[in-house]
């Protein structure tokens, strides 16, 4: 598979990170992993919480309250046809507890949100698109990066997308 270049995007304050989530959400399909990779605070939940959401309104189904997963581990959302697996992986200790989980099953036919994804270990999909958080002065970042054909153009349109001012 191809390395793509990295796009970074500086996200100044919280309403970035939801527009990111925003912006990327009508691009994902079923299949899709994104694994939500940077320290506590850094906005991975917020940057899942607005995908989610703006996933559901697009379907047209009632938008959830989408609380962190730090406890459950595994929250699932219905968007339309689409279930949406938005997981945190900080209290694992063993990457087969994943599977145990569900998760793993749930890459081939959902799209999937993994918080704290170095947790997979040799688990985590190949064709994932990694998102790593960062504090960035007073606001954050996020650097995207993935390998293969199908987010090359994802990573194109959200370029485009904050060149424009969409962050």
């Amino acid at each position: 598979m191809t390395l793509l270049p990295a796009l970074v995007l500086p996200l100044p304050d919280a309403e970035a990170t939801a527009r990111l989530g925003q912006t990327l959400a009508p691009m994902l399909q079923p299949g899709d992993v994104l694994l939500l990779e940077g320290p506590i605070g850094a906005g991975k939940t917020h940057f899942a919480r607005a995908l989610i959401q703006t996933r559901q309104d697009a379907a047209g189904v009632p938008r959830e309250d989408v609380p962190s997963p730090s406890f459950t581990l595994v929250q699932t959302y219905v968007a339309g046809e689409t279930d949406i697996w938005h997981a945190d992986l900080f209290r694992l200790s063993l990457p087969h507890e994943a599977d145990e989980l569900g998760l793993t099953d749930a890459f081939d036919t959902a799209i999937c949100l993994v918080e704290w994804p170095e947790r997979l270990g040799p688990d985590a999909p190949a064709s994932a698109l990694h998102l790593r958080f960062a504090y960035a002065g007073e606001g954050r970042s996020a650097t995207l990066a993935a390998q293969g054909t199908r987010w090359a153009p994802v990573l194109d349109a959200l370029g485009q997308a904050f060149a424009r001012g969409a962050g």
